[in-house]
């Protein structure tokens, strides 16, 4: 797993340092403070090479590096190596714009997946890639932008050809490609089931894969809505990496990995609150279905702006096993937090919590009159907004913007008829 990362005169803030939990890993706060940027790191860290552009460091005359540390799990054992984290510094040569080990290390031995928030897909498999600088032809990692997720290319065949394939051979990789889909459901009511293969247009002649809808219509997958092309496109990659790394192991006549890091970004991208507070359990789920009989460990590293995820794992959520970090602004400096973990039960305290930082779960301006009628009640009306000076106006507000069940209303409601009783 990868257990921890260290950021110096590179990224968003002058230094920064994360330490990574076993299994679950979630990374929070405003957008533009790094959490992209962490997960683009946690992948060079692993892979050696940039899902994306490459990350360009601060200008001189500082020395910017990156400091990684993993540990691996062996087959005889489920106890991790005691390699030192501090063997794996990488500093940027300027002169090259590259990034340099030194000394060089050996690549991380396990599998790694990166789930972009544009639909595009990176993968390192150890067995299948190389990033040793010798005289292997294979890549240094597969990088599929999201338009060859499903349509392929020269190392995939893609999700349209290869789900077709599946399905016409009725094997093991259809049955897997199914159950992967129903644990990614988004309920037990809308369960994801493949439809038959349909031709669509007259002058194509491939046969694509259809979804059957819970209204019973069979939906081609490219024409599905953006949720379910985010939820099966990550069904289908996780079949793919899988099985082709099995093949690989098999073929080479070694041990398929022992560990295996999730990163992906923006887990709740595209996806219905109903769905918001399944996908990570339902990923852990899948990954276990999908390794489970090779003991395989799984770490997952995703940023989230959802309150719903992390109500969803509040049921699984281990302190021992897992982190919540949060990225913030103190001063004018970017900063790296893990938080206290607490239970908050509903979305609208996650909302609150300090993790996102919201006053209300509100509107603006159901927040704005509220904070208008406690000022008021305070006597604080110096305060007050221009349009809310009177106890009038400030009814009239409350009762444009807020619900007839809004739990303010009690407070108010007995607030003023003390006043009229005086």
């Amino acid at each position: 797993m990868l257990e921890f990362l260290k950021m110096d005169h590179v990224g968003p803030a002058p230094h920064l340092e994360i330490k990574f939990k076993q299994r679950m890993n979630f990374l929070t706060g405003d957008n533009g403070l790094g959490k992209t940027f962490l997960l683009d790191v946690a992948w060079w860290a692993m892979s050696e090479t940039w899902a994306r552009e490459p990350l360009i460091p601060h200008g001189p005359p500082v020395q910017p590096e990156i400091k990684c540390g993993y540990s691996l799990r062996t087959k005889e054992s489920v106890a991790y190596d005691s390699r030192d984290p501090a063997n794996y510094p990488s500093q940027f040569n300027r002169e090259v714009e590259q990034w340099w080990h030194n000394p060089v290390r050996r690549p991380f031995q396990g599998l790694v997946l990166y789930a972009q928030v544009d639909g595009g897909f990176s993968i390192w498999d150890p067995i299948r890639n190389n990033n040793s600088g010798g005289a292997s032809q294979r890549p240094e990692a597969y990088h599929f932008k999201a338009r060859e997720v499903w349509e392929g290319n020269k190392l995939c065949e893609g999700l349209v050809r290869d789900w077709a394939s599946w399905q016409r051979e009725d094997g093991d990789a259809f049955s897997t490609l199914k159950d992967v889909l129903t644990k990614l459901s988004p309920s037990e009511q809308e369960r994801l089931q493949p439809g038959p293969l349909r031709k669509l247009t007259l002058d194509d002649p491939k046969r694509y894969p259809t979804l059957r809808m819970a209204n019973g219509q069979d939906v081609a997958v490219i024409h599905a809505s953006a949720s379910m092309r985010r939820i099966i496109s990550l069904a289908y990659l996780l079949v793919w990496a899988w099985r082709e790394h099995l093949a690989a192991a098999e073929l080479k006549g070694v041990d398929p990995c022992q560990n295996i890091t999730f990163l992906i970004d923006e887990v709740e991208a595209h996806l219905h609150p109903q769905w918001q507070r399944r996908i990570v359990p339902a990923l852990l789920q899948v990954m276990e279905a999908l390794t489970g009989e090779h003991d395989m460990e799984v770490q997952l590293i995703t940023a989230t702006h959802s309150p719903l995820v992390l109500a969803s794992v509040e049921p699984v959520f281990d302190e021992e096993l897992d982190a919540l970090f949060l990225l913030d602004i103190e001063g004018q400096e970017v900063s790296l937090t893990q938080q206290d973990w607490s239970k908050q039960g509903d979305v609208v305290n996650w909302l609150v919590s300090d993790t996102f930082g919201l006053q209300q779960g509100r509107s603006l301006d159901a927040e704005r009159a509220i904070k208008a009628a406690n000022a008021w009640m305070r006597g604080d009306f110096e305060t007050l907004p221009e349009n809310l000076k009177s106890a009038a106006a400030i009814d009239a507000e409350l009762r444009r913007v807020l619900a007839g069940h809004d739990a303010f209303w009690p407070r108010w409601v007995v607030w003023v008829e003390q006043q009229e009783k005086l």
